[in-house]
């Protein structure tokens, strides 16, 4: 069916006076994604330093394993914490199924190799320039770490806001995990498949505009951050 233009009115009219509804699904989306994100950065960020920063026997497999891991499947991953999950799996008495909480676990497992694989090669990069001069200070592991980290944070922020793009377009994992139910775990993407299936093209259009305003206020502010790093490194 051919949306016309009185659908792409109704939609921007549903955006411009705040529907209820539709607040409430973007709102649920942020906070799930914003959460996953978090979470991922806290586990990836060092790890990925640490794999790019030291060197310990199977380093290079442990990398080769973080880039192949960008590329999962989500619907595979949501399949698996579905199973974990699920009342005969070793979680399920925590009952976390068709929960927010089980969607920012499906959503942290998608998003935590891309924050470490591109830690890594961020740090790397790094630590092949300074490696000499840690050395020479006898500069601990540690230490090391966190100046790494530290000198790399305006790349990292870039690798959060990567991080931030792939999982609130994420679908998949989130359908099966959360099960799309009205006022607990609906999301933008898993509603716009919803109502789109159902024929209610208004509320599916207005949350693909709101998607498509973030992935673009995202990727500007991806380039803002990718500039003013260029600038601080020839200051």
């Amino acid at each position: 069916m051919q949306p016309d233009a009185g659908v792409f009115g109704a939609a921007i009219g549903l955006i411009l006076r705040g529907d209820a509804d539709l607040v409430e699904v973007v709102a649920l989306s942020l906070r799930v994604t914003l959460s996953a994100v978090a979470l991922s950065c806290a586990i990836g960020l060092p790890l990925g330093a640490a794999v790019g920063a030291l060197r310990f026997p199977g380093r290079g497999l442990v990398a080769v394993v973080l880039n192949a891991l960008m590329g999962l499947p989500p619907v595979v991953v949501g399949l698996a914490v579905y199973l974990m999950l699920s009342a005969s799996g070793p979680l399920g008495p925590l009952r976390l199924l068709y929960t927010p909480l089980a969607m920012i676990i499906a959503q942290t497992i998608l998003v935590t190799p891309i924050v470490a694989a591109l830690t890594r090669q961020s740090v790397e990069d790094l630590q092949a320039e300074y490696g000499e001069q840690f050395a020479s200070l006898g500069v601990g592991p540690l230490r090391r770490l966190g100046a790494l980290l530290w000198d790399a944070r305006i790349g990292l922020i870039t690798v959060a806001l990567a991080g931030f793009g792939r999982a609130v377009a994420e679908v998949g994992a989130v359908m099966i995990v959360g099960g799309n139910i009205n006022h607990v775990t609906r999301v933008m993407t898993t509603t716009i498949a919803l109502e789109t299936s159902k024929g209610n093209l208004t509320l599916a259009l207005a949350l693909g505009v709101v998607l498509l305003a973030i992935a673009l206020i995202v990727n500007a502010a991806v380039m803002m951050v990718r500039n003013l790093a260029g600038r601080m490194a020839y200051a």
